[in-house]
């Protein structure tokens, strides 16, 4: 399985002039700042050149990290950060069953359904995860 990456226009939560900041460091997809941000000096560099606070970096950069999964992509990425989930890593070290018992809180808190995210499909996103994080490591 290979990850995902996307062009940093599709990354949700991004606003034009962001990603524009972005562009001009040569970030164009989520690869590129993942590759960027790999150290936490790196992470600290990129914060002060875009003059940014370095959450809104951290959190594309979970962002970008979740999306590479295939099953999880962008559609998914921001749904399972609002859970606790911050990284590949951290995604495939959850039980999914503890995992599917948070997002159905949080949609049920959020927007009032509980029917939106199978435990199948929850299962798949930690199976991923975790197929993705031994290749990565």
């Amino acid at each position: 399985m290979q990850p995902q990456y996307w062009s940093i226009d599709l990354l949700p939560g991004l606003m034009l002039n962001e990603q524009k900041l972005l562009k001009a460091q040569g970030i164009e997809n989520t690869l590129d700042l993942l590759k960027q941000t790999k150290t936490q000096e790196s992470k600290i560099d990129l914060a002060s050149k875009l003059k940014l606070h370095q959450k809104h970096l951290n959190k594309w950069i979970a962002l970008s990290d979740l999306a590479c999964i295939p099953s999880v992509g962008r559609q998914y990425c921001g749904l399972l950060l609002h859970a606790g989930i911050a990284s590949v890593l951290q995604l495939a070290q959850t039980p999914f069953h503890r995992l599917h018992s948070q997002i159905i809180r949080l949609q049920v808190a959020t927007i009032g359904r509980k029917d939106l995210t199978s435990v199948s499909q929850v299962k798949q996103w930690v199976e991923e995860a975790k197929i993705l994080s031994r290749n990565k490591f």
